[in-house]
């Protein structure tokens, strides 16, 4: 007790080799090591993050397609300008969950491995100097996921009585008052 009141307050100094038995260097040594298997995170996100990058902008040229070919048609097709909309949100919410795997795979390099240099040369929007950070950062572009889903979902509701506007209403301004209060946390 008396020895850890007395280290209150000060750096906890790091043994030497000398110091250390061999089975705790080796063991120590062991541990610190196996942090590389994030490395299987890291690649696994890119490589998810790439897929739906690359998923989202075929369905984008999928919708320009469709688009172009409605135009034309006379009369467009049935529900011409909600198709297009809610397939261009669609693609909007992939590419905002490829940016989560995105953002997931570099913090936890920058978190694990290492400082990513060319990163900080270029800004602090992809530094992640905590888990904390890295939660924040998730949960927001997570957040934005779900209110795109949720314009995609209602795009295709119809209301039947007034009550059922009335809740969208209300579901939106909760939407708004969750932003906003998203928007001040952290500064």
């Amino acid at each position: 007790m008396e020895h850890s009141e007395e280290n209150q307050g000060r750096p906890r100094r790091l043994k030497s080799r000398s110091e250390q038995g061999l089975f705790e260097a080796i063991f120590e040594g062991l541990i610190w090591r196996s942090r590389f298997v994030v490395l299987l995170a890291v690649i696994f996100g890119l490589v998810g993050a790439i897929i739906l990058f690359v998923v989202a902008s075929f369905d984008i040229v999928s919708i320009a397609s469709y688009a172009w070919e409605g135009l034309f048609a006379h009369p467009h097709p049935e529900n011409f300008h909600e198709n297009i909309v809610a397939s261009i949100i669609g693609a909007v919410d992939l590419y905002l969950i490829a940016v989560v795997m995105f953002i997931f795979a570099f913090g936890i390099y920058e978190l694990f491995i290492s400082h990513i240099d060319e990163a900080e040369s270029h800004g602090k929007i992809l530094s992640i100097s905590s888990l904390d950070q890295l939660k924040d950062k998730i949960a927001k572009v997570i957040v934005m996921v779900l209110v795109v889903n949720f314009f995609q979902r209602v795009l295709h509701t119809t209301f039947s009585v007034p009550v059922e506007m009335l809740h969208f209403a209300l579901s939106i301004m909760a939407l708004a008052v969750g932003l906003f209060f998203l928007s001040k946390v952290g500064h």
